[in-house]
């Protein structure tokens, strides 16, 4: 039996597309194992999936001044310990990375005992911890064809971002059921990430009569970060996370207003939802998401609303607009040459399992 250990974590989006690969793995006859952090969002996700999980210690490799930049090298080093013994112990026959710093000692540990590593890049331009990963790569996945520039020529391969199947089976009329809604009109759904965005959730709630005046709101909030003032608001229903009736969610939604994390907005442009894309600003990041977010918005795909261009004008002029002129981006989303990402990836990891 071949196997393979899949690593990934941090945010859900670091963990989906391996959630996505995983029954395709099953059926080639894999002895899957996962390796990430010790109480990661990858924890729950992956055990709930019947996978073997293995925690080990992780750091964040931060570019700005927090006092946990100087303990945090040494729990990456106690984290490159504990995968090495893993792979060790393991014996996969190729590793599987999705990215976030948990992958890192992963990827390390990987090739200090010879097994060949799979690693993904979904923005448009690395991160600091694929930075890291890449050179000790066999290959590399990427979503846009502007990142191959950036990569080490003959490694990487544009694949696309594996997309779990059952969001495309989603029951709108569930959705409904689910939210409690009695009345059928144009439905809004505002997706934080898997953390969250207290800045979208004020700019939603500071003009949410407005909204809820033309909208049905389905607001993903994301941990901690709803808010009792607004529960019994009419047309309007807020949760922390959601994970078993997603897909339904997304199948009722006709906008969604988004972050614009990159394996976010590749599911939002497969499932041909319309959006607005709110991309984190550069004071909270290295700007990978405006970059997305302005390849989408180029591509006629999604609208883009800078986080600090938000007032309530602006938002419902972008919801509206997007709602109104929906057929276009629809169409445009259509023309999108369409990649089978789960084929070529799985493929590619069983001709370096087979060496």
């Amino acid at each position: 039996m071949k196997r393979i250990i899949l690593t990934g974590g941090g945010t859900a989006g670091h963990v989906t597309p391996n959630m996505a690969l995983i029954p395709v793995l099953k059926e080639k006859g894999y002895d899957i194992h996962y390796i990430g952090s010790y109480d990661g969002i990858e924890k729950k996700l992956i055990e709930e999936m019947g996978i073997p999980y293995h925690g080990i210690a992780t750091g964040k490799l931060r570019r700005y001044f927090d006092l946990k930049n100087f303990t945090d090298p040494f729990r990456v080093i106690k984290g490159l310990g504990e995968a090495k013994k893993l792979i060790k112990e393991l014996k996969p026959d190729v590793v599987f990375s999705k990215g976030g710093f948990v992958a890192v000692p992963v990827v390390l540990g990987a090739k200090s005992n010879t097994v060949p590593c799979i690693i993904h890049e979904s923005d448009m331009t690395p991160g600091l911890a694929n930075k890291i990963a890449i050179p000790r790569a066999s290959k590399i996945c990427c979503n846009f064809p502007e990142t191959l520039e950036k990569l080490p020529e003959g490694k990487a391969v544009v694949t696309g971002t594996p997309i779990r199947k059952e969001l495309f089976n989603g029951d709108a009329a569930k959705a409904m059921s689910f939210c409690g809604f009695k009345e059928v009109r144009p439905t809004l759904l505002i997706i934080g990430g898997s953390t969250g965005s207290l800045r979208v959730n004020e700019a939603i709630w500071s003009c949410l009569d407005d909204i809820t005046a033309k909208y049905n709101v389905i607001h993903l909030c994301g941990k901690d970060k709803t808010n009792d003032k607004y529960k019994d608001v009419p047309n309007y229903v807020q949760y922390e996370y959601i994970k078993q009736e997603l897909a339904d969610l997304l199948a009722l939604a006709d906008v969604v207003v988004s972050r614009a994390g990159a394996n976010a907005i590749c599911e939002l442009l497969e499932l041909k939802k319309p959006s607005v894309l709110i991309p984190l600003s550069l004071e909270a990041s290295r700007g990978d998401q405006i970059l997305n977010a302005k390849s989408f918005a180029k591509s006629g795909y999604a609208k883009l609303l800078m986080e600090e261009d938000i007032t309530n004008e602006s938002l419902l002029e972008a919801i509206n607009d997007v709602y109104d002129n929906r057929d276009n981006y629809i169409n445009n989303m259509n023309s999108n040459i369409k990649k089978d990402s789960i084929s070529i990836i799985v493929d590619m990891i069983e001709e370096l399992a087979s060496k």
